[in-house]
């Protein structure tokens, strides 16, 4: 019977993984065809790898892999730019070769004088991470798997240790955090969710500065939750105000509540904990088989309807219900739950009011007719949830110079039931 497998990744006396040039010649071209163990051991040295030692121990797996050298990047919180590890200068995401495909697609660069580049996307589930471009000498199909497998790989380590990794967090940032800002964006989920039937992304600014906007979405097999919150003010207060009511929503969510109870759930944790507090949002449901979205409604902004990249005039827009918190307490009635059916592509935008209430640079305010031809031209080119929200919120900050005066929140739902996204 032949005897186990080698360790390929086999350690010095200090611990550190070897790569080929520190293993016999026969050894090495061994372990170079070998992918699958040499991913495993990748797997079981990353746990206790902390994250500035992470590129090292990429680039030493690669080179068993048969590649030259790896360069990951992690797209910044406004997703503008690129950041690599500490030691190298930042890639713009629109205008640099390393910019990433908005198709989610795989690309390969060829340089005359130089390697292959295969470049793919940094996934966590359906929310882009950044970028990650490996060079080769050649291509062929089990380095093009390889390939994949590492970026994968590369993503879920990234996506774990930011958990905890000031280092990660650090490198994805490009100003300095308020601590409303900071208490807020601890609790937020991913950017974005979903996949096959059903896609939710947001996009919050000012991305440094927020006061109480917030959101949060969630997937079950039949079912997207998504919620979008408009706390009072722009202070510490309206970040725990915002913080306290995601507390009360996953909370009531993970009970299995319906919508009524949900909300007012959210309703009894504010009015008991910040009774001088309040926000205004939706709280959403659509059934992933029928395409039924059910929302309530409390004093927020109607939800807009987007078919064939056109926006339906007031297709959702139905009573609004008192703010969350303690105006719904004092309200004592029960939560109405709209219903409409949607259509196969159908795109549901829910927003908060600094986004109307943006200025052109006219000093005018934007409003629902400025911010619904932004939308159009945002979803007309056909892009994929996440980009044509990306590309919607990049326009509206710059035509405020950079500067917002209120914080403006976006969280797109879209309704895919053949599995078409």
């Amino acid at each position: 019977m032949a005897g186990p497998r080698p360790t390929h990744f086999a350690h010095c006396q200090n611990g550190a993984p070897r790569g080929p040039e520190d293993l016999g010649r026969a050894e090495a071209s061994q372990l170079t065809g070998d992918g699958e163990y040499l991913l495993q051991d990748f797997l079981t040295a990353l746990p206790t790898t902390p994250a500035t030692k992470l590129p090292a121990l990429v680039d030493r797996c690669a080179a068993q892999l048969g590649m030259q050298r790896v360069a990951f990047y992690l797209v910044d919180l406004q997703q503008r730019q690129l950041t690599p590890p500490a030691g190298r200068e930042p890639l713009p995401v629109d205008s640099s070769p390393a910019g990433w495909d908005r198709t989610l697609s795989l690309r390969v660069e060829e340089i005359p004088t130089g390697p292959l580049i295969v470049r793919l996307p940094l996934m966590d589930g359906a929310d882009r991470l950044g970028v990650v471009g490996i060079h080769t000498r050649s291509l062929d199909g089990l380095l093009l798997r390889r390939c994949r497998t590492l970026a994968a790989v590369l993503a879920m380590a990234l996506t774990s240790k930011r958990a905890f990794s000031d280092r990660l967090v650090q490198q994805t940032r490009t100003a300095t955090m308020t601590l409303p800002a900071e208490l807020v964006r601890s609790l937020l989920p991913p950017r974005t969710i979903g996949g096959g039937r059903a896609v939710s992304t947001a996009v919050l600014e000012p991305a440094y500065e927020l006061g109480g906007d917030a959101f949060d979405h969630a997937l079950t097999e039949s079912t997207l939750h998504a919620v979008i919150l408009d706390a009072m003010g722009h202070n510490l207060a309206s970040g725990m105000t915002s913080a306290l009511a995601m507390a009360g929503c996953r909370s009531a969510r993970r009970r299995d509540a319906a919508l009524p109870t949900l909300v007012r759930t959210i309703d009894d944790v504010l009015a008991d904990w910040l009774p001088d507090q309040f926000c205004s949002g939706i709280a959403a449901q659509l059934d992933l088989a029928d395409g039924v979205l059910t929302w309530c409604n409390c004093g927020h902004p109607p939800p807009l309807l987007i078919r064939d990249h056109q926006v339906l005039d007031k297709a959702l827009e139905r009573p609004e219900e008192p703010p969350m918190g303690t105006p719904a307490k004092l309200a004592d009635a029960p939560r109405r739950v709209h219903r409409e059916a949607l259509e196969p592509g159908d795109r549901v935008l829910l927003y908060t009011d600094g986004v109307t209430e943006a200025r052109k640079p006219d000093g005018s305010f934007l409003g629902i007719q400025g911010f619904t031809d932004s939308i159009i031209r945002a979803t007309a080119a056909g892009e994929l949830a996440a980009e044509a929200l990306r590309q919607l919120i990049h326009s509206l900050v710059e035509g405020q110079d950079d500067v917002l005066t209120d914080d403006a929140t976006i969280l797109l739902l879209e309704w895919l039931p053949n599995g078409s996204g």
